[in-house]
């Protein structure tokens, strides 16, 4: 039984991989920030919280991560700190966070001889699509703090690999969405409104276009990526090779949720117009054609599925407030 590591075990995306990996019989150890109530985030909830080791550390702190990545076979790296408009606020915390939380997980898996070390990327590290379907050849353009942290621990992953021969894997997921995403993400923040019965919903821009991934299906691309050695040193995206503006995303939330919705621009949440990353389409090709990876749902059946989950899941979302 292979025994790994998931950094970020507790976020969206990371408590989601950390259950399914228990699913297909991994031993599952679970890296989260440690809080003074000790909270395990989503993982508090989760059927399978006697089945994890859970490990309350920093990842900014080297030793913590070298500690807890003693004894594991693979490391998933999710950890990072999200959310565009809190880049502008803070560029050094995405530094700190998720270059040199970055660093200190491959350079302990160096030292620790780890036989497959996966990081999350993200879409954003593209900035606005120069031509489509943005495939793994794209130029890399910072247009936030956020995405420029991203790209600095992506090319630090891939110097490791080049360097030391480490046996890294770089996941690109596009945009991800389903149950358990933060209160900052485009979906959550049209389906607590909408929830609200207002005449009105405060977006920012409607007009940039998103390439939306079910969470569901971007685990399995987690997994399925960390299988092929042939995609060491290599980055590979997760994504549905379509794409939606805001404006009609809302409009269809709206339509599965049998409500009538007008949109309201609030200036707030508005991106610099240089950061502004206006169109984002994926190429799947290469994760399509070196993996069993195949996605199972589309837009409609994982937002219906979404919007369900935060119907009973109300009470956790402040809809009123904007969190930057």
């Amino acid at each position: 039984m292979k025994k790994i590591l998931i950094t970020g075990a507790g976020g969206f995306i990371g408590s989601h991989l950390t259950e399914y990996c228990v699913e297909k019989g991994y031993k599952v150890k679970a890296f989260l920030r440690y809080n003074s109530t000790n909270n395990w985030g989503w993982l508090e909830y989760s059927p399978y919280k006697k089945d994890i080791e859970v490990i309350t550390r920093d990842i900014r702190d080297f030793d913590s991560v070298s500690n807890a990545m003693e004894g594991c076979d693979e490391v998933f790296h999710l950890a990072a700190l999200i959310g565009i408009p809190y880049s502008y606020v803070s560029p050094l915390a995405y530094i700190r966070t998720n270059i040199e939380g970055t660093y200190n997980v491959l350079e302990s898996a160096r030292k620790l001889n780890l036989s497959n070390v996966i990081i999350t990327s993200t879409s954003e590290t593209y900035g606005t699509a120069q031509y489509v379907p943005i495939d793994e050849k794209h130029p890399l353009v910072g247009q936030s703090p956020y995405s420029a942290s991203k790209i600095g621990a992506d090319q630090l992953a891939i110097s490791y690999f080049r360097s030391f021969n480490l046996p890294v894997k770089i996941v690109r997921p596009f945009n991800t969405y389903g149950p358990r995403q933060s209160a900052r993400a485009i979906i959550p923040t049209i389906i607590t409104q909408l929830m609200q019965g207002t005449e009105s919903i405060q977006l920012g821009s409607t007009t940039p276009t998103r390439d939306l991934t079910y969470v569901k299906d971007t685990i399995k691309g987690f997994l399925e990526i960390s299988k092929f050695k042939s995609l060491n040193g290599t980055v590979t995206n997760i994504g549905m090779q379509d794409e939606i503006s805001i404006g009609d995303l809302a409009k269809l939330i709206a339509k599965l949720m049998d409500k009538k919705v007008a949109i309201k621009e609030d200036k707030q949440r508005v991106r610099p117009s240089g950061s502004e990353v206006e169109r984002l389409f994926c190429s799947n090709d290469k994760i399509v054609k070196n993996t069993e990876w195949k996605p199972s749902y589309d837009l409609n059946s994982g937002l219906s599925e979404t919007i369900e989950w935060f119907k009973k899941n109300s009470d956790k979302y402040k809809p009123d407030t904007y969190n930057i």
